[in-house]
């Protein structure tokens, strides 16, 4: 008896399919190979969510507003010495995921396969040599089946044109698939269009579209704020402000290109490589940059020390390995080259990266501790409260990111057959908008003012680190003054009237 209950044959062959997604609504085939599968031989044709036609109470001819995938010019070529050999159909298996067990069988319980068995066809389940499929119980007339065989001697089947309207919201898959031995070096070539009601933009990517528009018009906001002051108090700006200006300025140009790309795509339905290539690039310099900027605040630059003395180059190096790991990492999955890549191959560029990150984190947070404790020991207490706020809200960052992570694992891992499609563009949205808060923040506590001097360094003798610093850890200050400090401080002549006092004095002149 024919049985098509868990589907274990075709899990693996849906993973493959989500590995292989092509990075356009357009999708293209210029002479890929067919991949053995079980006993059958596959190509991948495309998966996209889709969602429903608008409805059309004007019965209008237009297709604005329908959803269709559309097959044109679709040709399958075999070498010429299988020309003479006779063959069998080869057939376009569309299917929505939810009707992914309607798609082959087994008998007698035995192994699942694709294609139709000796076996199974005395059953009467099928025909021997074609596709096993059965009509869903869901979508009527769903799944679409039908093929194109080899006439006579000749090398090239055509697929007639056709266009398939998609009534129901779904994530639907696409496969090229044929049963013959014979025709294992078979390829195939031309093209398939699959539009949604708004654009050709694949179902999971469309709400990320609005969401770049919105976010560029939080940074013009954010913008408008930072530059107000900056002009303001353009006399008082520091370095780290500079630096904040920088990346403000690189999210921006980061949102903008996000939107244009997705709005292009949308259009087209391919996606252009070069404003991916800029956005992917803008993105990365933002990242990097903004960690570099929230290592050096931590270890007290321009705040209480006035360099990195011999960390220097060890901060630079760390930003280089960041941006050229986390840049390989973003062009593949976004410019297209993903679907080339095993699962291995993903993880070798995914793991750099999260290991740079949590190096990063270490070592910010190993230098906001001896900041603070250096702070406190010089009972520097407007510097000391700003610390204090900026590494509540970096430690707060830190568990929202941890808790989120954790939360992403668990709606991949319980996503197998990527059902959960419509959901999934909230995965790298929040990415986005933890990044932007933690701008936002930092914006808050250093913003341009009057009295953004008293953030910066002064030349005291208390406020000096260990210039032996040169690793992640900063030398911890005696409770106590040391004898050296001492009787530099007994040694200074106290001016009266309005002369300068020594560290302590200015600091609660400044508050």
């Amino acid at each position: 008896m024919l049985k098509l209950g868990n589907s274990f044959f075709f899990l693996p062959l849906l993973c493959f399919c989500f590995i292989s997604i092509t990075d356009a609504s357009v999708h293209e085939y210029n002479g890929v190979k067919f991949v053995s599968k079980g006993n059958a031989f596959v190509v991948h044709g495309g998966s996209e969510g889709i969602y429903s036609s608008l409805a059309d109470p004007q019965n209008l001819t237009s297709t604005v507003g329908d959803s269709y995938i559309r097959f044109e010019k679709v040709t399958f070529r075999r070498p010429k010495e299988s020309a003479n050999a006779s063959s069998k159909r080869i057939q376009a298996v569309l299917f929505e995921v939810e009707d992914r067990e309607t798609i082959g069988g087994s008998a007698y319980g035995g192994q699942r396969a694709v294609c139709c068995t000796a076996d199974l066809a005395k059953l009467g389940a099928c025909l021997e040599g074609e596709v096993i499929y059965r009509p869903s119980t869901i979508t009527p007339n769903w799944p679409k089946v039908f093929g194109v065989s080899f006439n006579g001697d000749e090398e090239v089947a055509t697929l007639r044109y056709r266009s398939i309207k998609v009534t129901k919201t779904g994530m639907y898959n696409l496969y090229f698939i044929h049963c013959d031995v014979n025709l294992k070096d078979l390829t195939v070539d031309g093209k398939t269009v699959w539009k949604n009601p708004t654009g050709y933009l694949p179902g999971r990517m469309a709400p990320l579209m609005n969401f770049y528009m919105f976010m560029s018009l939080a940074f013009v906001i954010l913008g408008i704020f930072w530059f107000s002051q900056y002009a303001r108090f353009w006399r008082e700006v520091l370095p780290l402000q500079n630096c904040i200006t920088l990346v403000i300025t690189l999210g921006m140009l980061e949102m903008a290109l996000w939107y244009f790309d997705y709005a292009e795509f949308n259009e087209s339905g391919i996606r252009p490589i070069g404003i991916t290539i800029w956005a992917v690039t803008f993105g990365t310099i933002k990242r990097t940059v903004s960690r570099i900027i929230i290592l050096m605040v931590s270890m007290g630059y321009g705040v209480v020390r006035p360099t990195l003395g011999g960390l220097t180059s060890k901060v630079i190096m760390l930003g280089a390995t960041f941006f050229l790991a986390s840049e390989v990492l973003e062009l593949v999955e976004n410019v297209g080259t993903v679907s080339d890549l095993s699962g291995k191959a993903r993880l070798f560029l995914v793991l750099p990266v999260a290991i740079l990150d949590a190096f990063f984190i270490l070592w910010i947070f190993t230098s906001l501790s001896a900041t603070l404790n250096k702070l406190q020991a010089r009972r520097m207490m407007v510097k000391l409260d700003i610390y204090r706020k900026f590494t509540n809200a970096l430690a707060v960052a830190v568990i929202v990111s941890v808790g989120w992570i954790c939360y992403e694992l668990y709606f991949k891992s319980n996503d197998v057959y990527n059902e959960q499609w419509q959901n999934a563009w909230i995965i790298p949205a929040f990415w986005q908008v933890l990044s932007f808060s933690m701008l936002c923040v930092i914006c808050v506590l250093w913003a341009p003012s009057q009295n953004s001097t008293r953030y910066t360094y002064s030349n005291d003798a208390n406020e000096d680190f260990d210039k032996d610093d040169t690793d992640l850890t900063l030398v911890k200050p005696s409770s106590t003054p040391s004898k050296d400090l001492r009787s530099a401080a007994e040694a200074r002549p106290v001016q009266g009237g309005n002369g300068a006092s020594n560290g302590d004095l200015e600091e609660d002149k400044t508050e």
